[in-house]
This record gives structure tokens, C-alpha cells and sequence, in this order.
């Protein structure tokens, strides 16, 4: 990002541009307590390394942050070592979508990556060994990291996902009759549904993602990954975070992203900036109309990519 750019111009043509497109896309209503959420709504923050945190809109709404999650969820079980997971999930875009069934058993019950629902099944099933605790884990992080020691998972949500999950337990199940299940299905997925369910604000999501930006750095100053992991995740984000979306995100954005189907966008600029898009109606892809737009031009703006 050019030194000359001011975070405060940048928003302003941000908003500018998003504004007519407010209220676009359609809201996740197969989980109904998402679809009750108004769609025209739309909230977007930056912080930097250095402790700015500028924001715009519904910035300080709470949101469901769904897919979001797999990421600090990742961030958790990486701590065990780089090796500590990889031999039950991979690391290529899928192209298929995120809850795919065919996939998975065409692969023998290897998820294709860890940023869709198969493969943040198996993350969650291996931080619950970790741990004991794969939810409180997850909350625990995200309460420090965003600064917000009341963060927690809204149960309605959480009751709601429950009832309507039938799919994600034909991926654990097949899982694990593959045996790439290390807990009871219905724990595990009850933690997973749980970490789900969680809900930030635009402005908190902003700040928790600034461990990937200061390369594993936690919010106190300790470090939580090693360098290399934490630039091994957002390789990820870039390549798997956007559901069967990755390319067209790296064209138009050109940032590791992670989106959710509550609305969310998560996207790095390593070593400077975290951002965060929230805008509820989402595209057939399962990302946020409002939340992609709004990216593309912060990053046409601010001459902001990794490219």
C-alpha cells in the first residue's frame, strides 16, 4: 500500500462505491436464524500493526462468523507443529462446493483443504484431542485477540445449525468411515457447530485477524505460530478461502481472504493491514455481494496486493 494513501480517503470511496449495492445477494436461509438477518446492512474496518483501527457502516454490528472461524481454528492446531495435521486434510482448492459429498468419497475421506466443512470438521476434531475443549479454545483466542472478554456464540444460531446439519454429519460420518474421525461424531460436531455460531463485529473481526498480518503475533505481544505457519495459512486463505470463488478473489482482490456464509470477508495484508467486510446478502458462490465489492476497491484504491 503507497505510503501517500490516507485509511480515511480510502473508506470514504469505499462506502461511496458500495453504497447503491446495499441489500444485494441473498441471505444464508438455510440456516434460519441467518435468514432472519436484514440484508441491508453493511459494516467495514482496517486495522493496522501499528494499532490504527478506522472503520465505516455497521462496523459495530454483531454478525455471525460461520466459515470465518476455520481460520483461528487452524491458527490453533498449528500450534502443535506444522506436520501436526496435514496428513488428514489437504491443501488444494476443492472446485466443488463446500459441503460436497462426491469429493469426499472420491478421496477417500481426505478433505481437500481445511477452510471448507470437511476439513474444518477434522481441524475441530483434532484441537478437541488438543484440547479437551475445542469451542473454549476458539472463544478464549478470540476474546484476546479482538479485546472483547464478553465474545461468545449466540445459542439460537448455534440450536439453529444443529437442526438443520444433517449435511455436515454425512461428512463427519463418511469421515469417519474412513477413519478420519478421532472423537465421537456428534461431539465433535457439536463443538463445531458452536465455533460457527460465534458472533463479531466488523470491527473485532478486524482486529483478531491481525495475528495473521503480524505473521503469528499475538494482540500481548507472544507469539503464538512460527512465521513460516502463518504465512503457510494465508497461502490457504488465498487459494481455499472463498469457497469455488479463490481465483476470482485473487484476481479482483489480490489478498488471503476468508469469507463466511453470515456475511464476513477476512483479508490480510501481511505485515501491515486486517481487514474486515461485512454485508449479509451473499453471491451463488456463498461470499458476501457488498463485502467483495467493498475489497476490490479498497485494493484498487490503495494499490494494496500481494502481487
Amino acid at each position: 500500500m503507497s505510503d501517500d494513501i490516507d485509511l480515511s480517503d480510502a473508506l470514504t470511496v469505499v462506502m461511496e462505491r458500495v453504497r447503491p449495492h446495499i441489500g444485494e445477494g441473498k441471505v444464508a436461509d438455510y440456516i434460519p436464524e441467518l435468514g432472519r438477518v436484514d440484508p441491508k446492512q453493511f459494516g467495514f474496518a482496517v486495522a493496522s500493526v501499528d494499532g490504527e483501527v478506522r472503520s465505516l457502516g455497521d462496523a459495530d454490528v454483531r454478525f455471525s462468523m460461520q466459515s470465518m472461524t476455520k481460520v483461528f481454528t487452524l491458527a490453533l492446531v498449528n500450534q502443535e507443529g506444522e506436520d501436526h495435521i496435514w496428513g488428514r486434510v489437504n491443501r488444494e482448492p476443492s472446485g466443488s462446493a463446500f459441503n460436497s459429498l462426491y469429493q469426499l468419497e472420491f478421496e477417500n475421506g481426505i478433505p481437500r483443504n481445511p477452510l471448507i466443512n470437511p476439513g474444518a470438521i477434522v481441524v475441530t476434531d483434532e484441537l478437541l484431542g488438543d484440547t479437551g475443549d475445542a469451542f473454549a479454545a476458539l472463544r478464549a483466542l478470540l476474546r484476546a485477540e479482538t479485546g472483547n472478554p464478553e465474545l461468545d456464540a449466540d445459542e439460537v444460531t448455534a440450536r439453529s445449525e444443529l437442526e438443520t446439519g444433517d449435511r455436515n454429519r454425512a461428512l463427519a460420518y463418511l469421515m469417519a468411515g474412513f477413519g478420519n474421525m478421532r472423537n465421537p461424531v456428534p461431539e465433535v460436531l457439536d463443538h463445531y457447530f458452536r465455533q460457527c455460531s460465534i458472533t463479531i463485529t466488523a470491527t473485532e473481526l478486524a482486529r483478531a485477524g491481525l495475528l495473521l498480518a503480524r505473521h503469528g503475533v499475538r494482540a500481548d505481544g507472544t507469539r503464538m505460530i512460527d512465521r513460516n505457519a502463518a504465512r503457510r495459512i494465508m497461502a490457504i486463505m488465498l487459494t481455499c478461502g472463498t469457497y469455488d470463488a479463490a481465483g476470482d478473489f485473487a484476481y479482483r482482490v489480490g489478498l488471503p481472504c476468508k469469507s463466511g456464509v453470515g456475511g464476513g470477508i477476512l483479508a490480510i495484508v501481511p505485515g501491515r493491514y486486517s481487514i474486515a467486510a461485512w454485508g449479509p446478502g451473499l453471491d451463488a458462490k456463498g461470499n458476501s455481494v457488498t463485502g467483495a465489492l467493498a475489497l476490490d476497491t479498497f485494493t484498487q484504491v490503495t494499490s494494496c496486493s500481494v502481487f
